[in-house]
């Protein structure tokens, strides 16, 4: 077959190593040989011989299920072959988590990670619900973590001089060493007169980095199964 389609920039070539790569912008390809995790429904092909296993049953899941989102289960993937993630065409990024490193994302803009990360689920200090839901993710220990994005993020710095206000729909995660709390940036009075739409930010502070994707949440779509 001959056409642009089957140009080098669309062909997938060999993994020369275990692990996850970005194929292209929207694509992660995951060289599996053991174990590793991905949000459930993200695979949208694979080769060799793989098995997948949803994760989420029993009392333990539902802390599972929580750490990619309300109704967004994990998946472990296991044994020996090629597995490709995206997730409704959004723009895909891979983060290396190093010991003593520590991210926090929202559980939205989880793809897929290394078995041999760490993960809790914990909730936003100071923020709660408002916090872009109850509940984040924070991964430890060393590996790799493939994150989804509407568009391409920001990655702002933060430092004790110059804190950083973000939507609570926007922010994706912010690394070690930032303190969160509400910000409420328009009195009462303005807030009853209508105001601007912005009311209420996520404040972060002290020394690290933020990202934020640029755009709002919209409500997410039914899960198809």
């Amino acid at each position: 077959m001959k056409g642009s389609l089957f140009s080098s920039e669309h062909m997938v070539q060999p993994a020369t190593a275990p692990g996850m790569t970005v194929e292209n912008a929207k694509c992660i390809k995951y060289a599996v040989n053991g174990e590793m995790l991905a949000r459930q429904g993200a695979m949208v092909a694979y080769r060799g011989n793989l098995q997948f296993e949803r994760k989420g049953q029993g009392v333990g899941g539902m802390l599972k299920r929580a750490v990619t989102g309300e109704g967004l289960p994990l998946m472990a993937v296991r044994g020996q072959g090629e597995a490709w993630f995206a997730h409704e065409a959004q723009n895909c990024f891979i983060i290396e988590v190093d010991p003593g490193d520590e991210f926090t994302v929202n559980g939205r803009n989880v793809l897929c990670f290394d078995a041999s990360l760490a993960y809790r689920i914990a909730t936003v200090k100071g923020a709660g619900i408002a916090g872009g839901g109850l509940f984040n993710s924070v991964f430890t220990g060393q590996g790799r973590l493939g994150l989804v994005c509407e568009g391409n993020p920001l990655v702002i710095p933060v430092s004790p001089q110059f804190p950083v206000y973000v939507d609570t729909d926007a922010v994706v995660g912010w690394t070690a060493g930032l303190q969160t709390s509400l910000h409420r940036s328009q009195s009462i009075g303005s807030m009853l007169r209508g105001g601007s739409g912005e009311a209420v930010q996520l404040m972060l502070q002290g020394d690290g980095y933020v990202v934020v994707r640029p755009s709002e949440a919209t409500p997410q779509k039914a899960q198809q199964h």
